[in-house]
């Protein structure tokens, strides 16, 4: 697998994101996240947004970080915040949302930023498996679903 920086809105990324939308609205019986994006919020240095491909050159995983500082959604000064981790069904269990998530960290980290932070959902098990055992604890509720019964927020210490 190569894991590349690509654009939010490149073509592979945009693929990949609608495949994860279709997922989450499968999980939860809605329409997908509906936190608000743009391609700008994952520039370097203030985020990095990463592809990953098969040999054959196929998009199979995504994941991103956007920073945040202290607003009235409950984020702390130096976040981190992961977003759109995902790997197609037929890539899982090959590790490749550990790496795309060491590589985003020591990105975070290398910009400054003090602290990872992610929100997911109850009905994502394997997304909080892959978190709890990669370091990262709940942590008070933040973001856009923070006043969802469903949502689960997690933080790591980049530093």
């Amino acid at each position: 697998m190569n894991i590349h920086p690509r654009p939010f809105d490149h073509a592979d990324a945009v693929k990949l994101n609608d495949q994860v939308q279709l997922e989450y609205a499968a999980r939860y019986g809605d329409e997908g996240d509906v936190t608000p994006l743009d391609a700008s919020m994952f520039e370097p240095p203030n985020g990095l947004y990463l592809l990953a491909y098969d040999a054959q050159g196929y998009p199979v995983a995504t994941g991103g970080w956007r920073s945040q500082e202290q607003n009235d959604e409950g984020y702390s000064d130096g976040d981190a915040e992961l977003k759109r981790m995902f790997v197609i069904p037929e890539g899982r269990g090959n590790g490749l949302a550990r790496r795309i998530l060491a590589a985003l960290e020591a990105d975070a980290r290398a910009a400054g930023r003090s602290r990872m932070v992610l929100e997911t959902g109850d009905k994502q098990p394997e997304a909080i498996a892959l978190y709890t055992s990669s370091g990262y604890a709940p942590c008070e509720k933040f973001g856009h679903y923070r006043k969802y019964e469903s949502s689960r927020c997690f933080a790591k210490p980049l530093r």
